[in-house]
């Protein structure tokens, strides 16, 4: 300020280097980058790939990858370029033998009625898609326009049965299914029988059920081994727990699925200050089954990062008893209540016993506190007036 008003030469004020007055003082940090999205894609580039004629070789799984739009556009230009293929051929055989321009007393023709390109290219359509106006018919007189004919005939089954096959696969893909397969936005962690617990709610919006399901969990980080090696994607499964035992789930209800924290977890440190400032973690949750309509395997994934992990939480119930079925309100899905949970890790949890001791006699004495306020409040107070006493 001395400086612009000429009190001060501006080569004697000191200004700060590392400080751009355009930007500001206190910057974000950048949020880690998802391996798998909350829809369930992964987040990987493929670059550099020289071997690309890999994907010719399984030339069917590569046109069921492609888009929409590129699809459509090989389905059909597969049968243009065949019609116009045979059409040249047809036209070909009808010129060799004379047929375009018939004249008196000429022997009979290869093909009847075709006298230019345009009535070659219909005869290709209706050989390959077997339409049969009656118009046109090949006739005994050429062997080579039979031997077209049978040609034709077994390469137009050939490009109906792959494109045909194509379209019913992409449209019966295994990930539509996973659509109404969700999972909740946040998970928790929270004690459950007197451990330190991951948990999540996943839950099926059809009626038709997910046969023999299963969940699996994985942890994600950057680690460095002991000789220096850096892992950027380190995965490392995890068990998970459930109501029915083990992976295998049945999931006709949301259920609530859970990760007991303990000495072979690799949750084993995380403390919830590790949560509050972003630390590189992202934990992988995989749902696969089979279509009960379709028998078709499907997949569903999701992943949480370390701000998506809420301490000290738990889900709130969603299933009710009503008129002697159970009812669902997923309006309440992903909802959390705050549960009394120590601040500490899964290790200072188990190395001091105390702690949880401390933290249950709290939770005990919080109801009769509340309790004893209210009977306090609730009794009638009596005064006493000199008059009484007299």
């Amino acid at each position: 300020m001395l400086s612009r008003k000429g009190i001060i030469p501006e080569e004697y004020v000191l200004t700060r280097l590392a400080e751009d007055p355009a930007e500001p003082r206190y910057r974000a940090r950048e949020r880690r980058a998802r391996f798998v999205s909350k829809k369930g894609n992964c987040n990987v580039a493929h670059k550099n790939i020289r071997e690309q004629g890999r994907f010719l070789q399984d030339v069917f799984t590569t046109l069921v990858d492609l888009k929409w739009p590129h699809t459509l556009l090989i389905f059909t230009m597969s049968f243009l370029c065949s019609w116009l293929l045979f059409a040249m051929a047809w036209w070909l055989i009808a010129f060799a033998h004379g047929d375009l321009a018939p004249r008196e007393g000429a022997a009979e023709p290869c093909v009847t009625s075709i006298h230019s390109f345009s009535s070659a290219f219909l005869f290709s359509i209706e050989v390959q898609v077997t339409i049969g106006f009656g118009g046109r018919m090949v006739t005994e007189e050429c062997p080579l326009a039979i031997l077209i004919l049978i040609v034709q005939n077994i390469v137009g089954l050939m490009i109906n049965a792959i494109m045909l096959g194509c379209i019913f696969m992409k449209t019966a893909q295994a990930h539509r299914r996973a659509e109404t397969l969700i999972f909740s936005k946040h998970a928790v962690i929270a004690l459950r029988h007197g451990r330190l617990c991951f948990m999540l709610r996943v839950g099926d919006l059809r009626k038709s059920m997910i046969i023999s399901a299963t969940i699996h969990m994985q942890v994600v980080r950057k680690t460095t081994s002991p000789e220096g090696e850096v892992v950027p994607l380190h995965q490392v499964d995890i068990p998970m727990e459930n109501g029915v035992g083990g992976n295998s789930i049945f999931l006709v209800a949301p259920l609530i699925i859970y990760h007991v924290i303990d000495a072979n977890s690799p949750l084993y440190d995380l403390a919830p200050s590790d949560l509050h400032h972003h630390q590189d973690l992202e934990i992988i949750v995989i749902l696969e089954g089979v279509v009960e309509t379709t028998g078709i395997t499907t997949q569903a994934r999701t992943s949480y990062l370390a701000d998506e992990i809420l301490w000290g939480q738990r889900f709130v119930p969603i299933v009710a008893e009503e008129d002697g079925r159970y009812s669902v309100d997923y309006s309440k899905f992903g909802n959390t209540i705050k549960v009394p949970t120590p601040l500490c890790t899964a290790r200072q949890l188990d190395e001091d016993h105390s702690l949880l001791e401390a933290l249950t006699l709290a939770s005990a004495r919080g109801p009769l506190r509340k309790r004893s306020v209210a009977m306090a409040k609730s009794k009638p107070k009596f005064s006493i007036s000199p008059d009484s006493l007299s």
